[in-house]
């Protein structure tokens, strides 16, 4: 599978996930993907490789250890590490492939925020808010 950051000036490829999808609703995740939750997955080091841009990452230590890349230029955040882990946590929103596994958990839900959460009655649109 191939990914890569918005403007594509970082790009990468991992041969698989090494474990489901996990959506974080985490504060700093939540901060950092500027969305309600981050879908990410965890893939060994050794099935992740960068593959152009890494000179235009940038990283941020958001808690103790743990450090997330962004591309510079666009600001898209594509992974994080703690780097003594033997895995990345991968943003899969950048994945230009699909992979083959789908979420399987939402985790730190105790973030939540009440104004950030879908009900039944969210109006729901294929495309742009009709005029």
């Amino acid at each position: 599978m191939k990914g890569s950051c918005l403007c594509k000036a970082v790009s990468y490829e991992c041969d698989q996930l090494s474990s489901g999808i996990v959506n974080c609703h985490c504060h700093t995740c939540r901060k950092a993907q500027a969305a309600r939750y981050a879908p990410t997955a965890k893939v060994e080091r050794k099935h992740f490789r960068r593959r152009q841009g890494e000179h235009l990452l940038k990283a941020y230590e958001s808690s103790a250890g743990k450090f997330r890349y962004f591309c510079s230029v666009c600001g898209s955040h594509l992974m994080a590490e703690r780097p003594a882990q033997g895995h990345v946590i991968l943003r899969v929103a950048t994945l230009d492939d699909a992979p083959a596994v789908t979420g399987i958990s939402y985790i730190w839900c105790s973030h939540n925020l009440p104004w950030l959460v879908d009900s039944e009655v969210t109006p729901h649109f294929a495309e742009w808010l009709p005029e």
